[in-house]
C-alpha cells in the first residue's frame, strides 16, 4: 500500500496539488486508520490531509477517481514485498515441478495457477487465456494493475514510452503463453479457436494501451505545457478526460491557426517550362518585344469544397465533435464546408454552425439532435444521397468519419460508389485500429473500395494531418 500511496501522491503533485513530506506521512496514518474497504471514506479522509484550497480539492477528487479507476487498492494487501516475491517464487517452483502437459499455458512465464488451484492466493499468477475466454473483466483489471506495478509504469514520462510499457505489461500478464496457445490451436487445426483468441488478444492490447495512456496523463499533468500538448495531441480522443476538454479546445484552435497561416493564400504553382506567351509579350512591350521578363503559366490551387459526414453515435461522437471543431475553425481557408451528422437518420448541421457563434454550442446541438440512435450506415447514406448528391462535383472532397459498424444492416456501398464517381476525393476516417476493421458488424471491407483513402484517425494529430493534406492538395 505504501507504493500505491506514493504513486498517488506523485500524481497529485503532477496535478498541481502541493503535498509536503509531513502531509504524506499524515496520509499514511489516515490509510492505516480508515482502511481500504470504503472508498468514499478513504477519499474524504485523504482529501482532508492532502488538499487545502478549493481548487486543490477539485483536482484531488478528479485525480483520485482516475488513479483508482482500476481498483488498484484491492489487488495486493500492504504486505511485505519480499514476502510477496517469495510467494511468487514458490508458486513458480511448484508449477515447474508439476510438469503436467495440460498446464502449458502457464509454463515458462508463470502466468496461470496450477490446474485445479483456487487462483485466489496472491502468489499465484493469473491465467490470461482462461480470463480472456471467460471475459472476466474484474480479474483482467486486477492482473493489469499488478503487471503495471511490476514494470514500474509509474515511472513513465514520455509519450514515446507508451509502446514499450504496453508491451512490458502484456508480457507480465502472460503474452507469450497466450501466443503459444494461439499457435497450438493453429497446429491442431482449430482455426476458429485461434482467430477468436487473436481477437481477444487485440482487445486486451487496446485495454492495456488505454490504461497506459491514462497513467501517462496522470503522471505528466504538470510536466510542462509543451509536453502536455504533445501527450494530448497524440492521445486517442475517446480517452480524453472531461477535465481536459477546455485545454483540448485551445489546442484545436492553435492547430487551426497554424494551418491557416500555412494555407491562407490561394497558391499558384508555376508550371516550369510552359511559357505564358500572352502575358510575357504584354510585359515586354516597352522593350520592343525583347523578352527581358518571362512569365510562366501557373495553376491556381483553389480553396477546397468539403462535405463532412460524421457518425455521432456513442462510440465515435467525441472524435466527430473534434473533426467538426477543426473544420469550422478553418473557415478562413475552407469557407465552403457542409456538415452532416447521423446515428440512424442523417441530417444536415451546416446551419447550426452558421447560426451559432460558439462552435462548442453548435457541436452540442449536433450531438443532441442526431446522436443516440441505432447506427445504420445504409439509411444514413440514403439520406445523404437525397440531400446532397446533386451538389457533389469534381471539386468536392467528401470526408466520412465513423467506425463503419452498421448493426449488421446493409451499408449501401452502391450509394458510396456513386459519391466516389462524382467527387474529387472520398476520405474515410475510422477511429478504430485496422486490426478491428471487418470484425463483428464492421462494414469497412464493403465500403473501403469506394474511398480514395481509408485511414485510422483517432487523435488530434491524425486530424491535423488529414486536414493539412486536404488543404495542400486541393485544387
Amino acid at each position: 500500500m505504501t507504493e500505491v500511496l506514493g504513486d498517488f501522491i506523485r500524481a497529485l503533485r503532477a496535478a498541481d496539488v502541493r503535498v509536503s513530506t509531513s502531509e504524506a506521512i499524515d496520509a499514511g496514518q489516515v490509510v492505516s486508520m480508515v482502511g481500504l474497504d470504503d472508498r468514499q471514506t478513504l477519499r474524504d479522509a485523504l482529501s482532508q490531509v492532502l488538499a487545502k484550497s478549493e481548487d486543490e480539492k477539485q483536482s484531488f477528487g478528479e485525480t483520485f477517481d482516475r488513479f483508482f479507476a482500476f481498483d488498484q487498492l484491492k489487488h495486493r494487501p500492504a504486505a511485505n514485498d519480499a514476502e510477496a516475491e517469495a510467494e511468487d517464487d514458490a508458486a513458480e517452483d511448484d508449477e515447474g515441478e508439476s510438469g503436467e502437459a495440460n498446464q502449458k499455458e502457464g509454463e515458462g512465464e508463470g502466468d496461470g495457477p496450477p490446474s485445479g488451484g483456487s487462483g485466489g492466493s496472491d502468489g499465484e499468477r493469473y491465467d490470461l487465456v482462461a480470463m480472456l475466454e471467460r471475459g472476466d473483466q474484474a480479474q483482467l483489471q486486477m492482473a493489469l494493475a499488478e503487471a503495471a506495478r511490476q514494470v514500474r509504469l509509474n515511472e513513465i514520462r514520455l509519450f514515446t514510452q507508451r509502446g514499450m510499457y504496453s508491451r512490458r505489461i502484456m508480457e507480465a500478464m502472460g503474452l507469450y503463453a497466450l501466443e503459444d496457445e494461439v499457435m497450438d490451436r493453429e497446429r491442431a487445426g482449430n482455426e476458429a479457436g485461434a482467430d477468436a483468441l487473436r481477437g481477444k488478444r487485440e482487445e486486451l492490447r487496446l485495454q492495456v494501451r488505454d490504461y497506459v495512456e491514462k497513467q501517462l496523463e496522470l503522471f505528466t499533468a504538470n510536466a510542462g505545457r509543451q509536453m502536455r500538448e504533445e501527450v494530448l495531441a497524440q492521445m486517442r480522443l475517446s480517452n480524453i478526460d472531461y477535465s481536459d476538454m477546455k485545454f483540448m479546445r485551445e489546442l484545436v484552435r492553435k492547430m487551426a491557426k497554424r494551418l491557416i497561416a500555412l494555407h491562407s493564400r490561394r497558391r499558384k504553382v508555376d508550371r516550369r517550362g510552359v511559357l505564358d506567351m500572352r502575358r510575357t509579350i504584354r510585359a515586354n512591350v516597352e522593350f520592343d518585344g525583347l523578352f527581358f521578363h518571362t512569365i510562366w503559366k501557373t495553376k491556381k490551387v483553389d480553396r477546397p469544397k468539403v462535405m463532412a459526414i460524421c457518425d455521432v453515435s456513442g462510440s465515435v461522437a467525441q472524435v466527430s465533435g473534434f473533426l467538426l471543431m477543426f473544420l469550422y475553425s478553418l473557415q478562413e481557408v475552407i469557407p465552403r464546408v457542409r456538415s452532416f451528422a447521423f446515428s440512424a437518420e442523417l441530417g444536415e448541421t451546416t446551419d447550426f454552425f452558421k447560426r451559432e457563434k460558439n462552435i462548442e454550442e453548435a457541436i452540442r446541438e449536433t450531438l443532441q439532435r442526431h446522436g443516440g440512435g441505432s447506427t445504420d450506415y445504409g439509411f444514413a447514406l440514403a439520406d445523404f444521397e437525397r440531400l446532397a448528391m446533386d451538389d457533389i462535383d469534381h471539386r468536392t472532397t467528401v470526408i466520412i468519419l465513423g467506425d463503419a459498424r452498421s448493426n449488421y444492416s446493409n451499408p449501401r456501398g452502391d450509394i458510396l460508389k456513386k459519391v466516389h464517381a462524382r467527387a474529387r476525393r472520398v476520405i474515410w476516417l475510422n477511429p478504430e485500429p485496422k486490426g478491428l476493421w471487418n470484425s463483428g458488424d464492421s462494414e469497412m471491407k464493403r465500403l473501403a473500395p469506394y474511398c480514395d483513402k481509408a485511414i485510422t484517425c483517432a487523435s488530434l494529430k491524425d486530424l491535423e494531418r488529414v486536414v493539412s493534406e486536404l488543404l495542400r492538395h486541393a485544387s
